[in-house]
């Protein structure tokens, strides 16, 4: 009775030990930052950002200058004119605002030319993690650049580098 029983311990030990699971992480952020097409169209996302962002501040100045040009002129305009320019100042100010949401909104301007630069070197990177995994029978892989749960991770288990030099960087 007590070998019975140790044999199906055994077996028991022994078939978990044959499921177990497979894992490794990666460090996305440092295999992008290695991509010298992720940091050009990383640099592209900035300037063309700078220059909306700039587009946008010399209109708010030009409202701005109305207002003041407004308010120095007030005494001397009539009724219908005060309203006139009051309502000028307004749909500019709507304009801007709307060119800004368009700009930088969610699912505006930049976040499509961040979607169109992006996407593309991002599919790359996972293409080769699914690679990589496949390839060495991993059954999870973590991305550690992302903030998930990974409280301990041995450096062993980091394919990073196999990542970026299977992108040949």
């Amino acid at each position: 009775m007590k070998k019975l029983l140790l044999i199906t311990l055994i077996c028991i030990l022994y078939s978990t030990v044959s499921y177990a699971q497979k894992f490794g992480y990666v460090d996305t952020d440092k295999i992008l930052n290695k991509m010298s097409e992720y940091t050009d169209a990383q640099t592209k996302i900035d300037n063309i950002a700078k220059q909306w962002q700039e587009e946008i501040a010399r209109k708010y100045k030009e409202i701005d200058d109305l207002y003041r040009e407004y308010q120095a002129q007030q005494i001397l305009l009539s009724e219908d004119m005060k309203l006139k320019r009051e309502e000028e100042i307004t749909d500019k100010e709507k304009a801007v605002k709307e060119l800004q949401k368009q700009r930088f909104g969610q699912g505006g301007d930049l976040f499509k030319k961040r979607e169109e630069l992006i996407k593309p070197i991002q599919e790359k990177v996972f293409n080769a993690i699914n690679k990589m995994a496949q390839t060495k029978g991993l059954d999870f892989v973590f991305d550690k650049s992302s903030g998930t749960t990974v409280l301990y991770s041995d450096a062993k288990f980091d394919f990073s580098n196999e990542i970026i030099k299977t992108l040949g960087y």
